[in-house]
């Protein structure tokens, strides 16, 4: 018989791509990594690995391999839903990964609603940048993610994964008080002049503001780069920026700063996406229903 544990090692190669990314995500050294895919070799008989470049490959036996291990760890997790369900009492750990707005906004309520509803439920947050995070959702480092999805800009879409849309908010361009920035702004259009705050280059958020601006026929100044929104807002008060932000950034605080509607009011959707196979767990359904209420409210 195989050994399961190789064979989730090969499997986590597959996700991760390299023996160090390999070794870090299990904790092991990557010599010992290496020893037991050679181990897992032997026991099939069989080449499941070869040089390209600096890394690896998988060969096709070794794909067969991952696929039958994703089926295994897929019942496994089904069974443990199962088992936790047959409980009378809600217990177990919930892993979830979110981005800056949501842990700012929606988990602080959710993390006291769960805590007094569910007191054997350990909620573990975890701060990720959402495209990251659904890929670490799928490779099993989280139990569920609470992600992102800008207008005319798809989430990535990861086979197994069961998304379920939490709230919506309008985006607005976010101007400084009157009075504080050395130039005047009143819509969009006049923005073509100034400094901007943006996200860093890749996200969802900047791909959707750098587009905007170019529809409204101008290529937008970025002077300043950040992934904290509340570094965005306080350039922004402090009269050194203009930016693009969603209305959950404004959940439970108050600004100076002045919110003006976009053309066709955009919104960016945020959801919460679990694997199909721990769709049964108890404890991460009492989450997803507690954030649920929460962005409700």
């Amino acid at each position: 018989m195989l050994d399961v544990r190789r064979l989730v090692i090969l499997r986590e190669l597959a996700v991760r791509g390299t023996l160090a990314a390999v070794a870090q995500a299990l904790s092991y050294s990557p010599s010992a990594v290496s020893q037991q895919l050679s181990q897992l070799e032997r026991e099939t008989g069989m080449v499941l690995l070869r040089k390209a470049g600096r890394g690896v490959q998988l060969t096709p036996q070794a794909e067969v391999l991952v696929a039958a291990t994703d089926e295994l760890l897929a019942t496994i997790e089904r069974a443990e839903a199962e088992l936790a369900a047959s409980l009378t009492e809600v217990r177990g750990t919930v892993r979830v990964a979110v981005f800056q707005s949501v842990a700012l906004a929606l988990m602080p309520a959710a993390l006291r609603l769960m805590a007094e509803a569910h007191p054997q439920v350990r909620v573990e947050m975890v701060q990720r940048e959402p495209e990251q995070a659904l890929h670490e959702t799928w490779a099993r480092d989280f139990d569920m993610v609470v992600a992102e999805q800008y207008p005319a800009h798809a989430a990535p879409w990861w086979p197994g994964l069961d998304r379920r849309d939490l709230t919506s908010d309008v985006i607005r361009l976010t101007l400084p008080p009157v009075g504080v920035a050395p130039w005047r702004v009143r819509d969009l259009a006049g923005a073509a002049a100034v400094p901007w705050v943006m996200e860093p280059r890749g996200t969802a958020s900047r791909h959707f503001a750098e587009q905007l601006c170019r529809t409204a026929g101008f290529e937008p100044d970025v002077r300043h780069e950040s992934a904290d929104l509340q570094t965005q807002i306080r350039l922004v008060e402090s009269g050194n920026a203009v930016a693009l932000l969603p209305d959950l950034v404004w959940r439970g605080r108050t600004t100076t700063c002045r919110l003006v509607d976009l053309p066709d009011r955009p919104c960016r959707t945020v959801f919460t996406a679990q694997r199909t196979s721990g769709l049964g767990s108890p404890a991460a359904r009492a989450l997803r229903t507690t954030l649920e209420q929460v962005a409700a409210g």
